[in-house]
């Protein structure tokens, strides 16, 4: 069969408007340039346009992968999302290319020229029309929300399928409760989360977990992650982050000693864990943090803060990244992480007494109230001379000034997990929303009978399909030994997308979408916090994504392809 001629015109208009956004790039690159050489003075001064070509990186490099996806079939679901989000994405990227265009000084008249291409007003006509938006959102609600367009193998499959039951018929049950009464995560759901394996999936299998010894199976964690979260964000979908974390961090740290004591264990769910980096006066500027470590005999005295430290309180281990060094000029080379013991508590606030063999230091937490997230709670933590031994340092004495590159290691997991929440969140938000279309009446016939209610519906499977397939081949282009600046782009894209997908879920509920008591209502909240969370957009933007993007343009000697579709 003859590949679909839309998908052929939209790859094409990718394609074209690929080495504009290159020019771009490397016009940009040259503007945070001092003698050729990348300069964080003038990339500061840019920050403006830098976060324009982040998210134009973003959207293209997202529309590449969805358009590569579906098959040859014309009249598939697959296909009629793509182009949906393949026509939105040009739209974007060439907005977003003009406007550095014309920040840079550069001659627009190639951008005008395929703004009035006739192939680009033949492809909206024929594909981004209104009765094409309605034709992709009744095929949306004829499928009920199912979108498959990503072939998995057999034993991912089975995973996908096997969390998905479990998140409905365990999870969801308890979600609406543990989110209108701010409860902790129940053993209800830790038990069996436990003995699903889930805290270990980025635990090779040498030290008890379910990664493969060779290399990571980053998919496996997406897919998992994506069938939990769709049913309860706080419940059960963010239970994996801070042991992936953890269990990155320490493999890319840790003594050997430390793998063997601490990984079987993380794997095993006992105990639980939480990450304390976040300061009071430091966000995601992880190199100024200043939570203090004072070398003692044996170890070291904890004293200062921490914030937004989930899970703190229910966590028997918490992962700190402390400065080590005094000299506050050495920035992150002065940073360590130490592992901290502690009792499990499910209450709002702790409070944690050593011993005074240990020198009586203390640990206290409180839950920050919320609007959404609920369940695991994130923690103020003050530490005061709190002592840590010796062999709670990550790397022991060579992981001395260490803790940022750890920390980094582990987090590039955790934002890829974090594009797996989102698009859970996505998915529930699409699927309810063509419940309450399909039954709810206005003027006398379903809401799902209203173009608009359809067009909205396609552009919202739309956004969800394509992060979630550009979730998906990230995931692999990982495990393969690449990717990394990648995960940072798929994480601020999906956590955008569950943004506005769940904005727009809770809009066609009208009033009732907003009661505490409607589902919808609490993905609308939750969405909102994954923006901030696992490195802030603004900071993903600008010091992963357009800085990558920059420095690669720089070091090209000739314009080349600044991001490669992913395969």
């Amino acid at each position: 069969m003859a590949a679909n001629p839309d998908i052929q015109t939209c790859a094409l208009l990718l394609a074209r408007l690929r080495p504009l956004f290159e020019q771009a790039t490397q016009a940009l690159a040259q503007c945070c340039a001092e003698e050729g050489v990348f300069s964080a003075r003038r990339f500061d001064a840019q920050q403006v346009a830098s976060y324009e070509l982040a998210w134009a990186s973003a959207d293209l490099l997202a529309a590449e992968t969805a358009i590569q996806g579906p098959g040859s079939d014309a009249n598939s679901l697959e296909t009629g999302l793509a182009l949906v989000f393949g026509i939105d994405a040009i739209g974007s990227v060439l907005a977003r290319t003009e406007m550095l265009f014309l920040e840079l000084g550069l001659d627009i008249a190639p951008l005008q020229a395929f703004a009035s291409d006739a192939a680009w007003a033949a492809l909206r006509r024929s594909a981004g029309s209104a009765a094409a938006l309605q034709a992709v959102g009744w095929a949306l609600a004829n499928a009920d929300g199912e979108v498959g367009g990503v072939v998995l193998d057999e034993a991912h499959a089975m995973a996908q399928d096997a969390f998905r039951r479990f998140a409905a018929d365990v999870v969801a049950p308890q979600a609406e409760a543990l989110h209108r009464h701010d409860l902790t995560v129940p053993e209800s759901l830790l038990q069996p989360l436990r003995e699903m394996g889930v805290f270990g999936l980025s635990v090779p299998e040498r030290f008890g977990g379910h990664a493969p010894n060779d290399r990571d199976d980053t998919l496996l964690m997406v897919l998992v992650t994506e069938a939990l979260s769709e049913a309860s964000l706080a419940g059960a979908g963010s239970l994996i982050t801070r042991p992936e974390i953890l269990s990155r961090a320490l493999m890319a740290g840790g003594t050997e000693e430390q793998k063997s004591h601490w990984l079987p264990r993380i794997a095993a769910g006992d105990p639980l864990c939480a990450i304390a980096i976040t300061e009071p006066d430091y966000g995601s500027d992880v190199a100024s943090l200043m939570l203090r470590g004072t070398r003692v005999e044996g170890g070291w005295r904890l004293d200062g803060a921490k914030t937004w430290c989930t899970f703190a309180g229910k966590a028997g281990l918490v992962m700190v990244v402390v400065r080590t060094d005094p000299d506050r000029s050495a920035g992150h080379r002065g940073l360590s992480l130490m592992l901290v013991e502690k009792p499990s508590d499910d209450g709002h606030a702790f409070a944690y007494r050593q011993s005074e063999a240990q020198g009586g230091g203390a640990l206290t937490g409180k839950a920050i109230a919320t609007i959404g997230y609920r369940g695991m709670h994130s923690f103020e933590l003050s530490f005061d001379n709190l002592f840590v031994p010796e062999s709670h340092v990550i790397g022991g004495a060579a992981g001395l000034g260490k803790g940022f590159y750890f920390t980094m290691a582990g987090m590039m997991g955790g934002r890829m997990q974090t594009a797996g929440r989102a698009s859970g969140v996505m998915r529930a938000a699409i699927r309810a929303a063509l419940r309450y279309a399909a039954d709810r009446k206005v003027f006398g016939s379903p809401l799902l009978d209203c173009p608009l209610t359809l067009a909205k519906l396609a552009r919202m499977g739309a956004r969800y399909a394509a992060c979630q397939r550009l979730a998906y081949a990230v995931a692999r282009t990982l495990d393969e030994g690449g990717g990394r600046m990648e995960a940072s782009l798929v994480k601020l894209l999906a956590c955008r997308s569950a943004e506005w997908v769940t904005r727009e879920a809770l809009q066609l509920h009208g009033g009732n979408g907003y009661a505490e008591e409607s589902p919808v209502s609490r993905y609308f909240v939750d969405a909102r916090v994954l923006s901030i969370f696992e490195g802030a957009e603004e900071t993903l933007a600008l010091k992963v994504i357009a800085r990558s993007l920059l420095e690669q343009a720089l070091a090209d000697a000739t314009p080349a392809r600044s991001v490669a579709p992913v395969r």
